[in-house]
């Protein structure tokens, strides 16, 4: 299953042609496809009328939503911050670590166009479209 982030969502749902929503078009009705709960939140939170909230909302309707958090995800996700924070990479948001930390430990492949993932292909595992 692929997870992807509002970095693609938020291109994609505002027509932004890049590599990864041209994967995400591609994906979409053809593999499992999914979005995290807190992406839903950041995704519907920048959505600037209720029309387009309810459109929205309407689209993510048919993808599984993944809860992203618990205990255990935010034990892990502060390890796998200071591993690589140790490592000299800093990660700027801890949403990104809930995310990144999600993939690793349910082995999720991650759709992204932001570079906070990075440290995580390189150095934890996390397995990323591209």
């Amino acid at each position: 299953m692929i997870l992807v982030d509002s970095s693609v969502w938020i291109d994609y749902l505002r027509g932004t042609v890049t590599r990864q929503t041209d994967c995400l078009h591609a994906l979409l009705g053809v593999e499992p496809v999914a979005i995290g709960d807190l992406i839903l939140a950041e995704v519907l939170q920048g959505t600037a009328t209720d029309k387009e909230f309810k459109h929205v909302l309407r689209l993510f309707d048919s993808l599984d939503v993944v809860q992203l958090g618990g205990q255990a995800a935010a034990v892990q996700a502060a390890r796998n911050f200071r591993v690589l924070r140790a490592k000299g990479c800093t990660v700027r948001k801890t949403i990104d670590c809930f995310i990144a930390t999600r993939c690793i430990m349910d082995g999720l492949t991650l759709l992204h166009d932001d570079r906070d993932f990075e440290p995580f292909v390189t150095h934890l595992g996390l397995r990323s479209v591209f």
